[in-house]
């Protein structure tokens, strides 16, 4: 994983595969957002700091 955010070009985001999951990284629970359609294109935050659904509204 790069921890630098770089533009990803001109693809079209109806090209991939987007899926969502808590899973530990380090010992603690972790957000992961991921393309499944793509390598290495992913992304992850506590589970602490993410929003809540609640949140959302």
């Amino acid at each position: 994983m790069t921890l630098e955010a770089g533009s990803v070009g001109s693809e079209s985001a109806t090209d991939g595969d987007v899926v969502a999951a808590i899973d530990e990284i380090d010992g603690q629970p972790h957000l992961v957002i991921a393309d499944i359609g793509r390598d290495d294109v992913w992304l992850s935050m506590t589970e602490e700091d993410a929003a809540s659904l609640d949140e959302w509204r």
